[in-house]
């Protein structure tokens, strides 16, 4: 039960990190948490990035990175799942997108003005909602609830298999090679190889 419990909430945290890469511009919090020591390993080129070492961390996001993440996410790429699944290509804002029906289940309300997306299946939303079951696995661990538990991690399980795997592995894999900075790259990269062992870990 402990381990299962550290797990939920270090899976949690890594769905957590990546939603906010992928939905805003990066900012010096961003940056601070990426330089933590259990974290630091997941961006092993960002550091090595001469800029990085050079330059003051304003000049870094606002010549560099915030430049990237407009590219990969509004101009060369577009990080919607309705997008890549819709045989149209169109953006699937309104009440027919199939995210809506899991997000309600859970009262997982979206504030896509806050978020500034304009629709829920965003990647960044997609990940938040994910971090949000993990995080409720784990209080439902340490509350020693293991049938509301193992419904939470089906959950997730469901959702991976529905939505994300069906669309954000090729999404990232486009970043990874789109990226112009190392942080984006290295978020691709590593963002991939997390969602596939996550859901491994959910299908052992």
């Amino acid at each position: 039960m402990q381990e299962r419990l550290a797990n939920a909430k270090n899976r949690g945290l890594f769905y957590a990190l990546y939603s906010r890469i992928f939905m805003l511009e990066a900012d010096e919090a961003l940056l601070k948490t990426i330089e933590q020591k259990e974290i630091k390993e997941f961006f092993p080129n960002l550091f090595d990035w001469d800029e990085y070492k050079s330059l003051g961390k304003n000049e870094i996001i606002e010549q560099y990175l915030n430049v990237d993440f407009t590219d990969i996410s509004l101009i060369n790429l577009i990080p919607y799942e309705s997008f890549y699944l819709r045989e149209d290509g169109q953006i699937e804002s309104g009440g027919d997108n199939p995210v809506y029906q899991a997000y309600e289940e859970f009262d997982f309300v979206v504030e896509k003005e806050k978020a500034r997306v304009v629709s829920p299946d965003h990647i960044g939303v997609e990940l938040e909602f994910m971090y949000m079951l993990c995080d409720a696995e784990a209080k439902a661990l340490a509350n020693s609830d293991a049938v509301a538990a193992q419904e939470l991690r089906e959950k997730q399980k469901s959702f991976l298999e529905n939505h994300l795997m069906k669309w954000a592995p090729l999404y990232l894999i486009n970043v990874k090679n789109e990226a112009q900075t190392p942080l984006y790259h290295d978020a691709a990269m590593t963002g991939v190889e997390f969602l596939l062992s996550d859901y491994e870990y959910l299908n052992a």
